[in-house]
């Protein structure tokens, strides 16, 4: 391949970074989009488990913890030196939180919940916002959750109206109204919600009733859209999930 070639090449492949890419959904969805051909960035707190992640499949290991300011700046500044902008940016990390009682809850157990699900949306969104301002086709991709829909969650016919917590929930209902305001902000991006389903992986114990492949379908169909896909809307596999 000429040098001109290769440069086209890289020019026109799709760099994206997905946080909390080293197990589970995140790490399915690096799979499947290195499939397509999408240059990845695996974000992972934990360096091992991240770079073990990123050699298994064949893309990039970034070391990044969504709470943590300089650990997600670094991020950002190892991006831009190294790809020179970012087209899809996958908010995947989220942790479920203490599995106690309502009763027995603090606000210190719900903070410390908001600080990976919401905070830290905030803080990588924040710290990548210029690269994906380069980017002829941003994308944003937040994985929520249907225990975010108030309208879920109170469908007696629905598994979610079954499950009373209260972080995780709160802070999925919270990433759903950032997903809609972020859409606001930045017309120019596609910024979408996405909920896998209840999906086997670490965060409930693999009690879920569906593989990562197919909780990762809509993330990767929402990863791909290009700029007359949808923003500002909250999807699943089957389409509109309601707020």
């Amino acid at each position: 391949m000429s040098a001109n070639r290769h440069n086209a090449t890289m020019a026109a492949m799709t760099t994206t970074l997905i946080t909390g890419a080293n197990k589970g959904l995140g790490h399915e969805t690096a799979r499947r989009l290195l499939e397509r051909g999408h240059d990845v960035w695996l974000g992972a707190r934990n360096a091992d488990a991240g770079q073990a992640a990123a050699a298994e499949l064949g893309g990039r290991f970034v070391q990044l913890d969504v709470t943590d300011d300089a650990s997600v700046r670094a991020a950002a500044a190892r991006v831009q030196e190294q790809s020179g902008t970012l087209d899809v940016l996958v908010n995947n990390a989220g942790i479920v939180g203490p599995r106690k009682p309502v009763a027995e809850l603090t606000a210190a157990d719900v903070r410390g919940v908001f600080e990976t699900n919401v905070f830290g949306v905030v803080r990588v969104t924040a710290a990548f916002l210029a690269l994906l301002e380069r980017s002829s086709n941003p994308v944003i991709v937040n994985v929520s959750s249907g225990m975010g829909s108030l309208a879920h969650t109170t469908d007696p016919a629905r598994l979610e109206s079954s499950i009373v917590s209260l972080p995780y929930p709160a802070s999925k209902s919270a990433l759903n109204m950032l997903t809609s305001q972020y859409a606001k902000a930045f017309p120019g991006m596609r910024i979408n919600a996405v909920d896998p389903g209840y999906t086997a992986t670490d965060l409930n114990g693999h009690a879920g009733t569906k593989t990562v492949e197919q909780g990762a379908e809509a993330i990767v169909r929402m990863a791909c859209v290009d700029g007359s896909g949808p923003t500002g809307t909250f999807v699943d596999e089957h389409g509109t999930v309601p707020w």
